[in-house]
């Protein structure tokens, strides 16, 4: 069974964001923005500290982003180094924003992913299935740490975030 995380208030000095936390929004809000969007904006650190932000495909599975990248790329080698990451949605009137860390996904993930992933994107991984199966391409799985959510018609009274222990 999950855990639902924890809501509070954002912290944003001088927002004026009210001090109760009426009106916050629920964690089932979030999720149904991560699961539906598109495309995802990640965000990855390069060796020498500069970010580098990409927009990615990916699922929002069992509590966490899932994404699938070729085994070279810049968020590979990235992640390779430092595992912490930004992830999120395209909607930035509806913003959900995941700080989390990234693994390599294990097996039982990448063969749960595969078929959905398909269905969203309309797009074959027969090709890619061997290597993604084999762990010889990398599937993350990104754990969220802390998540923001900012719904711009709400903003004052409904930003929300959420803490993962």
């Amino acid at each position: 069974m999950k855990k639902t995380p924890k809501a509070s208030r954002i912290h944003a000095p001088g927002y004026g964001f009210p001090q109760n936390s009426k009106g916050l929004l629920s964690w089932t809000w979030a999720e149904q923005r991560l699961k539906k969007s598109h495309n995802y904006w990640i965000t990855t650190v390069r060796p020498d500290g500069t970010p580098h932000t990409m927009v990615v495909w990916g699922l929002w599975q069992d509590g966490r982003f899932v994404f699938s990248t070729g085994s070279t790329s810049v968020k590979t080698r990235n992640l390779e180094h430092n595992p912490k990451c930004i992830v999120s949605t395209e909607n930035a009137a509806e913003a959900v924003i995941v700080e989390g860390v990234a693994g390599l996904a294990d097996l039982a993930a990448r063969k749960k992913f595969l078929s959905p992933y398909e269905r969203k994107y309309d797009f074959d991984l027969s090709t890619m299935k061997d290597g993604i199966l084999s762990m010889k391409e990398p599937v993350f799985a990104v754990r969220p740490r802390v998540v923001f959510a900012l719904w711009e018609k709400h903003f004052q009274n409904r930003s929300t975030r959420w803490t993962f222990r």
